[in-house]
């Protein structure tokens, strides 16, 4: 028989239970079985029965599910109070005694001074220049104070060496003054003319002088007045007006500098006159008129 048999063939042996192999129709063919589109259709076709209802999944059994743990973490450090710090290797107390300091031992203790950390990075203390001087003070008439030593001081133990101090020499000069160390003296120029600074240290990098390090040097530059006994005190800039006026002006630390000007203060009953540091008024030439004033106020009331 041959098996290229048409549909009513094949029906006539199914009728009669004759099983017959055919390859699977292919899928969208007109034989294919119908599809299956729903759970309604399956139940329809295979005449079981479908129920649905939702259930919720049950957990397994406490004893067949191993126990999780957290993670073990472990707890934080507690937090340590810093320790102290150190002091400084190399400080030493400032000397003391320093109110009855003759002048060579004033020189010596300002030499050898490690009360702060400045002397880690200075080359050289600087005390101060004037007159030449002996077992006693030198006589002046002109204290002029500065903030601190800049770099050319710290290399050469001397104030105002650098552009600064060629602008206080050319001060000095409108004033008929010269430094009193001057390796030639001009004739019809007084010399009597101390310069000193606040700090005897450089401030690495020149920056502005720690409060503590001002009260550290204070005892130095008031032994200082007390030796000199000067007739006027000027004052250059805010770090040297608010040290010496500390004592005699509230709240000195909060006034501009441009309001302590024009007018006489004192220190240790010796007049002072504040005006601008030199190495300001380098960068700020306009202000050299209102400097000018300033020496002028100091001229006028100076007492020979």
């Amino acid at each position: 028989m041959s098996l290229d048999l048409d549909k009513r063939q094949r029906a006539m042996l199914r009728e009669m239970g004759v099983r017959l192999w055919q390859p699977p129709p292919a899928a969208g063919s007109a034989d294919a079985p119908p599809a299956i589109d729903s759970v309604a259709d399956n139940a329809r076709l295979t005449g079981a029965e479908t129920r649905f209802v939702a259930e919720p999944a049950q957990p397994p059994a406490a004893a067949s599910m191993p126990a999780v743990r957290p993670p073990q973490v472990a707890p934080a450090p507690a937090a340590r109070a810093p320790a102290p710090s150190a002091p400084a290797p190399g400080l030493a107390p400032r000397p003391a005694g320093i109110e009855l300091m003759a002048w060579p031992a004033l020189q010596a203790a300002v030499a050898g001074c490690r009360a702060c950390a400045l002397c880690a990075s200075r080359k050289n203390t600087v005390f101060g220049a004037g007159p030449e001087a002996g077992a006693s003070a030198p006589v002046v008439d002109w204290l002029i104070v500065g903030e601190a030593p800049g770099e050319n001081e710290d290399l050469a133990g001397e104030p105002f060496v650098g552009q600064a101090g060629k602008l206080l020499d050319n001060m000095l000069l409108a004033m008929r003054l010269q430094r009193g160390n001057a390796d030639a003296l001009r004739p019809g120029l007084a010399n009597h003319v101390f310069i000193t600074n606040v700090l005897k240290c450089r401030p690495p990098a020149n920056r502005n002088p720690d409060p503590a390090e001002v009260a550290q040097c204070e005892p130095y530059l008031k032994r200082q007045v007390e030796l000199l006994q000067p007739k006027m005190i000027l004052a250059l800039g805010k770090f040297a007006a608010q040290s010496l006026l500390q004592d005699s002006v509230p709240d000195v630390q909060k006034i501009p500098l441009g309001k302590l000007r024009g007018q006489l203060h004192s220190y240790l009953g010796v007049p002072v006159v504040v005006t601008y540091h030199p190495a300001y008024l380098l960068r700020s030439l306009g202000d050299k008129a209102k400097a000018w004033d300033d020496l002028c106020l100091a001229l006028s009331a100076f007492k020979s």
